[in-house]
């Protein structure tokens, strides 16, 4: 057995035990028949292609497979989502606050998130035009410009949203990576129409009154309300699709709490803190750490919940020629 042998042998364990009894030998034998005659390791995509066929079977062992349909659902929604909010927010950088305010800004910009939003709009036109694995590589550049910006801001001495509307995003655009590999054209138009929806929206709003959507006014009401409209959609989606035997949609609405709990940090930290003064940072801080405690854990409680009702076998309701128990 040579390295690269022992290798994909590795990469195998995310794979039941059955089955790889059943089969290991016949997989890894493929990809080493494939490999190059000097290759000592798996490639990045043969690496991601086992240890993605490792969880769908150890999801079908375990009787939930319409988990990864239903996180495929929810990067769609998690996707329109923040397309929207890049909608919102980069119309907003458009418009400072006035000069008498005296809040600092960068040029005609309100700050260094126009670049970020940018990023998002442009992601948002690339999943519209372009096949899912190159609009995975938009949202992923426009991910690294979001994770980028607070550190970019403080070496400049810049100013940049404000780390509570940053981290949803970035939570949205990590599930929106899982977007499905083949989608329907109104699938792939659906970010971007959300998008300049926004964006006609916040330029009609911000034209009646010019601070209203300043980072700094809505964060607290605003992010909470998409919040609650994106569990309202999902549980619109889990009920239609449940009423069709569809478990896509429960799945959906499960994956969608961590986002949407992430949206909605500044309300559920100004509804615990005091009830007078301003939200600090550490009552944000503490509730981001709770709330990414608990939508994961919502999550797996829900696969374990799941997989041990799947493997509990039910009663068949016939009666037992015998003893005259049900069975």
């Amino acid at each position: 057995m040579n390295d690269l042998e022992r290798r994909y042998l590795r990469l195998l364990r995310a794979y039941p035990t059955d089955y790889r009894r059943a089969r290991g030998a016949e997989i890894v034998g493929t990809y080493l028949d494939l490999a190059t005659p000097d290759q000592r390791w798996p490639t990045p995509a043969d690496a991601a292609d086992l240890v993605r066929g490792g969880l769908r079977q150890r999801l079908r062992a375990a009787g939930v497979t319409g988990l990864i349909p239903g996180v495929r659902l929810a990067a769609l929604l998690a996707l329109v989502t923040a397309s929207a909010l890049a909608g919102v927010w980069g119309t907003a950088e458009l418009h400072p606050p006035p000069a008498e305010w005296r809040v600092p800004h960068v040029g005609p910009f309100v700050s260094l998130g126009v670049v970020t939003w940018a990023a998002w709009l442009l992601a948002a036109v690339v999943i519209a035009v372009a096949p899912s694995r190159v609009a995975r590589w938009g949202v992923t550049l426009a991910l690294l410009l979001t994770i980028a910006l607070p550190p970019v801001a403080a070496a400049f001495d810049a100013p940049r949203p404000p780390l509570m509307v940053l981290l949803p995003q970035v939570v949205l655009g990590v599930l929106g990576l899982a977007l499905p590999d083949r989608s329907t054209r109104a699938i792939r138009l659906a970010p971007a129409l959300s998008a300049l929806s926004a964006v006609v929206a916040t330029e009609f709003l911000v034209g009646l009154d010019p601070g209203f959507f300043y980072y700094g006014t809505p964060m607290d009401v605003f992010l909470p309300t998409v919040a609650g409209v994106l569990v309202v959609v999902g549980a619109l989606l889990a009920l239609g699709l449940g009423l069709g035997g569809d478990t896509r949609g429960g799945w959906a609405l499960v994956t969608l709490l961590t986002p949407a709990g992430f949206l909605a940090v500044p309300g559920l930290a100004d509804s615990f803190g005091p009830a007078y003064g301003p939200i600090t940072f550490a009552e944000l801080a503490v509730t981001a750490v709770v709330v990414a405690v608990a939508g994961p854990a919502a999550l797996l409680l829900t696969v374990l919940f799941r997989s041990r009702q799947t493997s509990t076998p039910q009663p068949s309701g016939r009666q037992c020629p015998t003893c005259g128990a049900r069975a």
